[in-house]
């Protein structure tokens, strides 16, 4: 085939681009068909008056993505079209049965069209997005082992360092050959549970609690239990009970800003959940992923502990970014010995790069600034969002002292699994209480991330779905009041 194409006077940075683009052309009018093979290097270079090094590009390019694949020895030739890209999977999966993980698979493979009221992260532009810039800057200029090079198995020193200083500022002295740093605070916690949990072995989680902690557990094979939370943290009467019924080896909670509450745990009793926990020997794992979130540091189980029977965990993505994968374990150091075997037998060495990011975002001076203007933020936020849920008949169960979260009762006789189905259809993530209950008792609960709650659309909608109809009007029009 003669394969002569001309090149237009554009910019000479644009040849690749030109070359690339006349053969994507080529392939998609058929004139270059599947199986067909590609001029070779030096012959498309000279027919088209462009250096070899061009055409390389171009072709690796294309390759790259999937429209041409190279033969050893024989060249480049033009591979099948893939097949079309349906709508319907990139869509929210109406039919979805709403388990744990229905919020989650929503609002992570939604477009950008959803609202997510119900998911469990900032937007991005709440986000430190030019100190992440700045950080990825300093890290392209880093030596090679810092680019390409595997972490050590406890992580990044500095960083590690950062946190038992940070850790310290909650009462809770860790020093940093304690932590082992993780590629998230998810991870962190499935490599506690490899650790100290088998298949069928009982955890104890709070009712309602963060609702992964059922997805994580459910993938351990383990036997959950549940303990109704309260606005002081976990009713103690029900807590002893359980402990003595079914034996727990794992206790999983948030005693900070708890999830999906907004909660914190009271002193009094923390200091009851520790001495039952000796009491039956029981491991308390504490996730405190909102640390950064509040104002005043609450009680934490870890501290009055110092880690004897708590293990603390945490990660950066719910402050930095949610793309820089980054989190932490604190426990003792028999332990951490261990949790790093694993760690190296799960995933040999750690993000080396997301944890000099994160290091590098922490240290450049601005991130306790970042975090005033978040708390600033989220409280500006709290009570409109609030006031707005009480005029649809929404009640908070309690007014979080900080963080993002409102769990509100809907009003009775509503059941919230109706409501986000329905509020899915018109391109809303909504996060219904029972995805969080293991018992199943928040049926009419639902929990807004008052940072995704800003769009007026939000509220129209749920109008719409909540509002007796006589009631309609009155109540859009207090909205736009």
């Amino acid at each position: 085939m003669a394969f002569k194409l001309p090149i237009r006077g554009e910019p000479s940075h644009t040849l690749t681009a030109q070359v690339a683009g006349h053969i994507k052309q080529h392939i998609a009018t058929r004139q270059l068909a599947v199986g067909m093979r590609l001029p070779s290097i030096r012959g498309l270079a000279e027919a088209m008056a462009v250096s070899r090094s061009t055409v390389i590009e171009a072709y690796d390019r294309l390759a790259a993505e999937g429209l041409i694949r190279a033969r050893q020895g024989s060249g480049f030739y033009v591979c099948p079209m893939p097949q079309p890209l349906s709508l319907a999977d990139i869509g929210p999966r109406l039919d979805r049965e709403v388990d744990p993980f229905w919020v989650a698979h929503q609002a992570l493979a939604g477009g950008g069209g959803l609202l997510k009221p119900g998911c469990g992260w900032l937007p991005p532009e709440w986000l430190a997005q030019d100190s992440l810039r700045r950080a990825l800057r300093s890290i392209a200029r880093s030596d090679a082992t810092e680019l390409a090079d595997y972490a050590s198995p406890l992580g990044l020193g500095n960083l590690r360092q950062w946190i038992a200083r940070r850790l310290a500022d909650f009462s809770l002295e860790a020093s940093p050959d304690q932590i082992l740093l993780t590629d998230s605070g998810t991870q962190a916690l499935d490599l506690v549970c490899r650790f100290l949990i088998e298949a069928g072995d009982t955890v104890l989680v709070d009712d309602p609690c963060y609702y992964n902690f059922h997805a994580l557990l459910r993938a351990h094979r383990a036997k959950v239990v549940s303990v109704p939370y309260t606005p002081n943290g976990p009713d103690i009467a029900s807590f002893e009970r359980v402990l003595r019924e079914h034996a727990p080896r794992l206790y999983l909670t948030n005693s900070v800003l708890h999830n999906p509450t907004g909660s914190s745990l009271a002193p009094a009793v923390a200091h009851q959940v520790l001495r039952l926990a000796e009491q039956h020997a029981l491991t308390i794992v504490e996730d405190d992923v909102f640390a950064d979130f509040e104002r005043d540091h609450a009680t934490r189980l870890a501290a009055f502990d110092g880690l004897k029977h708590v293990v603390h965990i945490s990660s950066f993505s719910k402050m930095l970014s949610a793309s820089v994968r980054c989190g932490y374990i604190a426990a003792r150091p028999d332990w951490i010995a261990a949790l790093s075997d694993l760690k190296i037998a799960t995933t040999f060495g750690g993000s080396r790069m997301s944890a000099l990011l994160v290091y590098r975002m922490l240290n450049d001076g601005s991130y306790r600034r970042h975090c005033e203007t978040l708390r600033n933020r989220l409280a500006r936020a709290m009570g409109p969002v609030a006031a707005n849920l009480r005029r649809l008949g929404m009640k908070p169960w309690i007014m979080p002292r900080a963080g993002m979260f409102l769990w509100c009762e809907l009003p009775r006789g509503m059941n919230a699994t109706e409501i986000a189905r329905a509020a899915l259809a018109r391109d809303i993530v909504l996060a219904p209480g029972n995805v969080f209950s293991m018992s199943g008792s928040a049926a009419n609960f639902l929990r807004f991330n008052v940072a995704q709650s800003q769009d007026r659309r939000l509220y129209s909608v749920l109008a719409d779905l909540l509002v007796k109809p006589g009631r309609r009007k009155t109540q859009q029009e207090s909205m736009a009041e």
